[in-house]
């Protein structure tokens, strides 16, 4: 195990020495997990913790989007910090901050038309994927998520920031339960959290349509988990990150900045699921409720972070996270375009990654086993990628 430990220690010696990890770490295990849970052998064959709640509630897999925007949030206030400290005045960070949501828009709509059914002669490309491509998506909202955070954070401190924060939140709670609105049959409904039939699932179906979302067949109304008025919620999510970014930076010891993390993200979640009673923990409408519970647990695996790796200094452990989070974008789209043509291509009657799963890994591993093991062969095969980026420093900034 001796080039293992090489290589490990090779990743750590390449970051700067007065550098805190756990920020690097946490973003690495956040786009790491997503991948994971991307890229199982088989949908049908998916342990508890690697899904989605069913509606509401939350599973491990719900915090991994919340997470990864959190982490965002974060980068924004050390990154501006960096960049105001080489003279860049709002403007430039503002025309910079434009050209990366353009950037994660197009990327996420490239993703959205990056599929051919090969197999299938009456596929049209033009028709089933161009002319219905998914207007939303993770990147798309990240994009959005990112340009509305940086509007606020260039005009508002710490105060005015946490007052948006806070307004966001409150002012999708009021949208959610107090606007009326109606479906084509004249029915009137108000404050529902309804699998399609919210506010939030109204407004999708009216300005995105039911050929460009996610659920598309949902009844009565279609909507995207990255629809246009949960995006708001996100923003706050966002936003909580940048506020924890700023305390970071203060001249605090690192035991007090874990003992507040810890702290703080324990109230949070305490909160988070208190509030279920008045609004439900729901991932797909980005409740308030999700956005208190998610950053609570953001600011907790923060502070175990922290303490781990910062504090106690075991370190190795998280080198590969630390290489798949220094190009978290590159990664994945990555995974996108090889996750898609696995499925696109055939082997015999089936995709290659269907003959490659049921021929080899489900018989001798069983379903399940099978399924997981196949979503941990594709992060190996796509560490291979990343380390060679990372050992050239090729870092792909969007």
């Amino acid at each position: 195990m001796a080039w293992l430990y090489r290589h490990l220690e090779g990743i750590l010696a390449a970051t700067p020495g007065n550098r805190l990890l756990a920020v690097d770490a946490l973003r690495g295990i956040t786009i790491t997990a997503m991948i994971l849970v991307n890229n199982p052998g088989s949908w049908s064959y998916m342990y508890w913790p690697l899904k989605h709640a069913d509606w509401h509630g939350w599973t491990p897999t719900d915090l991994i989007f919340p997470f990864f925007i959190f982490i965002v949030g974060i980068a924004i206030t050390l990154s501006f910090s960096a960049q105001r400290a080489k003279g860049k005045n709002s403007a430039q960070l503002l025309k910079q901050a434009l050209v990366r949501t353009i950037k994660l828009l197009l990327l996420g709509w490239f993703l959205a038309l990056f599929y051919y059914r090969v197999n299938d002669p009456n596929f049209s490309w033009l028709e089933d994927q161009l002319l219905s491509i998914r207007l939303p998506g993770v990147l798309q909202r990240i994009g959005l998520v990112y340009l509305a955070t940086v509007l606020i954070v260039l005009n508002w401190r710490w105060r005015g920031q946490l007052i948006w924060c806070l307004g966001l939140l409150l002012g999708y709670w009021v949208l959610m339960t107090w606007v009326p609105y109606a479906d084509n049959h004249g029915n009137t409904f108000q404050g529902l959290y309804q699998f399609g039939n919210s506010l939030a699932a109204w407004v999708d179906h009216q300005l995105l349509g039911p050929g460009h979302v996610y659920y598309s067949d949902a009844q009565p109304f279609s909507f995207d988990p990255e629809g246009l008025l949960s995006t708001l919620p996100a923003i706050a999510t966002c936003l909580s990150g940048v506020l924890i970014g700023q305390y970071m930076q203060g001249q605090h010891s690192l035991t007090d900045k874990i003992r507040y993390l810890l702290g703080l993200g324990a109230i949070l979640v305490i909160a988070g699921q208190s509030l279920s009673a008045v609004m439900p923990i729901n991932k797909a409408l980005w409740t308030p409720s999700f956005v208190v519970l998610s950053s609570g647990w953001a600011c907790v695996s923060l502070a175990l972070c922290l303490w781990l790796i910062d504090d106690r200094g075991y370190r190795r452990w998280c080198a590969p996270f630390i290489v798949f989070g220094a190009n978290a974008i590159a990664f994945f789209m990555f995974a996108g375009v090889a996750g898609r043509l696995v499925i696109m291509l055939p082997w015999g009657e089936q995709s290659l990654k269907g003959a490659f799963y049921q021929t080899l890994l489900a018989p001798h591993l069983g379903n399940y086993i099978g399924s997981l093991a196949y979503g941990i062969l594709f992060l190996l095969v796509s560490y291979i990628l990343m380390y060679w980026m990372y050992r050239n420093h090729w870092f792909w900034k969007v």
